[in-house]
C-alpha cells in the first residue's frame, strides 16, 4: 500500500503492495494458495482491526498532522470492508473479483483523504459510499465493453432489471417483456434492449459487422466520452449526500438518534431488545420507531438530494 504527500496537502495514491507491504508478507505463513484471490484475500487478514478509539485517534492524527503512518493503518484495517462491499456486486461483475476489489480500494483511500473524524461518523460507514461510488462507476464503464447506462433511467433499469425478474418469478408469474415495463414503470422496447445488451455475449469493436465489410462494430456506437464535469458532479453528489446525512442526524432527538446511531448506522448494531430495554419499550415498539426513522431518512433525501432514488443505499439494523 503506498501512501503519498503532495506540495503539503494529503494525498494517497495507488493500491500496490510496496516495500512496508512485503516486509509484513514475510512475517505471515508461507503456505499461500496460488490462487491471486485466495493470496489477496490472505494477505489482508494480517492487518488488524481498529477499536473506536484507535481509529478516533489515527484519523485525527492523519488529518490534523499528515501522518502517513496513520493513513496506512487506517487503510488496511479497512481492505476486508472492500472485500465484503465488492461481493455484493459480484453478481454484476463475472469476470475476475479482483477489478472490483480494487476499484473500491481506490474509493476506500479517497474516504480516508477527505474524512472528516469531527462529524461524529464512523469512518467504515463514511467509506462505503465511496467504495460503493468507485464500483459502480468501474461497472457501468466497462460491463460488456460498452457503457450499458448511459443515463439515470438506463442505469436504474440496469440494476433493477434482473432484481425484477427473480422477483416476479418467484410469485409465479411467466415474465415477458411487457409485464417487466409495467412493474418497472418504462417502455417494452427498453426492457428488450437493455435484456439484449446484459445477455449478449462480447463483440469486438474492431470485428466487422458481416464478412467483406469495411464497417466495424464500433463505428455503429455513438460516441460518448465522459467528461471531467460529469466525473466532478459524480464526485459533488457523493459528498453532498454524506453532508447531508449530517444534517440530518442533527434533527434526532432522544430515542430517534438512539437508534440512528447504535443500530442504523452502527458496524454492530444493537438489537430491538437491547434498545428497548434502554427506553422501557417492548421490541415491537422499537421496531415501528426504526421504520417510521428509515421512512423520514429517505423522504429528507428525495427532498434534499435530485434523483435520490437512483441509489440504493441501505441502512444497517434490517
Amino acid at each position: 500500500m503506498r501512501i503519498q504527500m503532495g506540495t503539503g496537502k494529503k494525498e494517497i495514491i495507488e493500491s500496490d503492495y510496496s516495500k512496508k507491504a512485503k516486509e509484513e508478507e514475510h512475517k505471515g505463513t508461507s503456505l499461500i494458495p496460488l490462487d491471486p484471490l485466495q493470496r489477496y484475500l490472505a494477505e489482508i487478514r494480517r492487518y488488524s482491526l481498529l477499536t473506536r478509539e484507535e481509529e478516533r485517534s489515527l484519523t485525527i492524527q492523519y488529518r490534523e498532522k499528515d501522518d502517513i503512518e496513520a493513513a496506512y493503518r487506517l487503510i488496511t484495517a479497512n481492505l476486508r470492508l472492500v472485500v465484503k462491499i465488492a461481493l455484493e456486486f459480484q453478481r454484476y461483475w463475472m469476470t475476475n473479483l479482483l477489478d472490483i476489489i480494487q476499484e473500491g480500494n481506490i474509493g476506500l483511500m479517497q474516504a480516508v483523504k477527505k474524512f472528516d473524524p469531527y462529524r461524529g461518523v464512523k469512518l467504515s460507514y463514511y467509506a462505503s459510499f465511496w467504495i460503493k461510488a468507485y464500483i459502480l462507476k468501474f461497472i457501468m464503464d466497462n460491463w460488456r465493453l460498452v457503457k450499458i447506462g448511459t443515463t439515470q433511467a438506463q442505469r436504474r433499469l440496469f440494476f433493477n432489471l434482473n432484481k425484477e425478474r427473480e422477483r416476479l418469478e418467484s410469485l409465479g408469474y411467466d415474465v415477458g417483456p411487457k409485464l417487466l415495463a409495467e412493474k418497472l414503470d418504462t417502455k417494452e422496447e427498453e426492457i428488450i434492449e437493455m435484456d439484449q445488451r446484459m445477455g449478449s455475449w462480447d463483440v469486438s469493436l474492431e470485428s466487422p459487422v458481416r464478412d467483406g465489410s469495411d464497417s466495424t462494430h464500433g463505428d455503429l456506437l455513438p460516441s460518448r466520452d465522459i467528461s471531467h464535469e460529469e466525473v466532478l458532479a459524480e464526485s459533488q453528489t457523493r459528498d453532498m449526500f454524506l453532508e447531508k446525512l449530517e444534517e440530518f442526524r442533527e434533527t434526532l432527538r432522544g430515542k430517534e438518534l438512539y437508534i440512528f446511531e447504535k443500530r442504523l448506522l452502527s458496524d454492530s448494531p444493537l438489537t430491538l431488545q437491547q434498545i428497548g430495554d434502554e427506553y422501557g419499550l417492548s421490541k415491537e415498539r422499537v421496531r415501528q420507531i426504526q421504520k417510521r426513522l428509515t421512512e423520514k431518512i429517505r423522504n429528507f433525501f428525495k427532498r434534499e438530494i435530485p434523483d435520490f432514488d437512483e441509489y440504493d443505499f441501505r441502512f444497517g439494523g434490517g
